[in-house]
């Protein structure tokens, strides 16, 4: 079925530039059309307008729109992570040049928010064993890039 909803991001005036790099860092990934602003702007001619792109089968939209509007938290992208090697990977690239925030939670160089969170995270909060998920929950709540080995810790009181 064809994706009928789809993310719109609203750049200043980076939008190619994120897109690009979006699409270095996660893979099955391309920029899939960029229009761009001719002689009626309201953007410099031939910058772009619009990039159309893919993230791993997700479709987005990046708007070069000017500075009217800005990225906040209330809204992020959760990066779903098999691994530790996958939150390593992604918490770094995604990371850098921008700032980490709490429980796994980062904000990229773009200003835009992004959860990256390892598959083990749900199994440990969702613990049938409340004090184990208690404590798992405590570990989390004191990291920014999340550390399965030491969630998993926690939960056994370790």
């Amino acid at each position: 079925m064809a994706q009928t909803i789809r993310p719109f991001l609203w750049f200043d005036s980076r939008a190619e530039e994120a897109a690009e790099f979006y699409v270095s860092v996660f893979p099955d990934s391309r920029i899939e059309g960029i229009s761009r602003y001719g002689e009626a702007g309201p953007g410099p001619v031939g910058s772009a307008m619009t990039v159309d792109f893919m993230l791993r089968g997700q479709s987005f939209v990046a708007l070069n729109g000017g500075p009217v509007f800005a990225f906040t938290p209330a809204i992020s992208f959760v990066v779903d992570c098999e691994t530790q090697d996958e939150v390593d990977r992604y918490w770094t690239l995604l990371s850098s040049g921008g700032s980490e925030g709490q429980c796994g939670w980062l904000i990229d160089k773009f200003g835009l928010s992004w959860q990256v969170v390892p598959a083990a995270l749900g199994r440990l909060l969702g613990d049938p064993d409340p004090e184990r998920a208690r404590r798992a929950t405590q570990a989390m709540l004191g990291m920014k890039k999340l550390v399965v080995s030491e969630l998993e810790a926690a939960a056994q009181g370790k």
